[in-house]
């Protein structure tokens, strides 16, 4: 039976790219939202999910974030790390000397700031749910426009590529996660995620968890926090460490860390990337 994949959709988006790239074989579904994936996954409408995490220009996903930690129980079983070349698409014919609106997606928007300010000081930037969706955005619009996506998009559309790579940094690379009901079993070569939150606020306590990890020589490949939603000043970290839950020193430090924690989250130990 062909494994079925949720992504974020339509077809032209990154996303797909990258879940195109992490199995070939699947029937990919595409959802219109982030939290349409996750859903799809939940619910076991499909095995598993493709969703953007992070970029390296503008940072994490925080919808992807958010529903980690807070809606979904979902592990992630694998990860993907794919580069971005944005386009500037329009209608055919159309010309750059009128485009008064720039639909993306809000990440691509961003990671293509100093080109719209440059070129298009006077057009409104206009978010879409994906940049595929920006594409059917603009070729709907009835203001002269533009759309920034995929050279696939543009294919898939029938849209017209003006300008290519023109994302303000050349090494832009966005990670994408596979979302499914397990994480995966352990290869030697594996990355876990995690999120852990305090109850009270002392000078110390994150010196302290971080101590967990590295009385243990355990790599902290990524550290961040993003509040918890509930009172101003308090945060939940996020952690990429090195290794596998099921490794040793993984299990030590995370039960250590636990005892000291008011929360603390698994979302899956996989394979970490490696460019071929």
């Amino acid at each position: 039976m062909v494994k079925q994949i949720a992504y974020l959709g339509p077809a032209g988006t990154y996303t797909e790219a990258a879940a195109l790239q992490y199995d070939p074989q699947a029937k990919l579904l595409p959802f219109p939202s982030i939290a349409a994936v996750v859903a799809a996954v939940d619910s076991r409408m499909t095995e598993e999910g493709v969703v953007p995490i992070e970029n390296s220009l503008e940072g994490s996903v925080t919808d992807t974030l958010d529903l980690l930690i807070h809606d979904s129980n979902l592990s992630i079983l694998n990860e993907m790390v794919i580069p971005i070349e944005h386009c500037l698409l329009v209608k055919p014919g159309g010309s750059a000397q009128e485009i008064k609106l720039v639909y993306s997606h809000p990440q691509a928007l961003a990671q293509c700031r100093r080109f719209i300010e440059r070129h298009f000081p006077a057009a409104q930037a206009v978010a879409a749910l994906s940049t595929a969706a920006a594409v059917e955005d603009m070729l709907g619009s009835q203001s002269p426009a533009a759309a920034i996506a995929t050279s696939r998009a543009a294919e898939i559309y029938g849209a017209e590529i003006l300008s290519r790579g023109i994302q303000d940094s050349l090494a832009n690379h966005t990670r994408f996660v596979v979302l499914a009901q397990h994480d995966h079993a352990p290869t030697g070569r594996d990355k876990t995620s995690l999120c852990f939150s305090f109850n009270d606020d002392r000078s110390g306590m994150l010196y302290s968890a971080m101590g967990h990890f590295a009385t243990r020589n355990i790599n902290l490949a990524k550290v961040e926090s993003r509040p918890n939603k509930e009172s101003l000043g308090r945060y939940i970290f996020l952690i990429d460490l090195d290794g596998h839950r099921e490794d040793a020193s993984v299990q030590e430090a995370l039960s250590s860390l636990e005892a000291e924690v008011s929360m603390m989250k698994v979302f899956g130990s996989y394979p970490r990337y490696q460019n071929s």
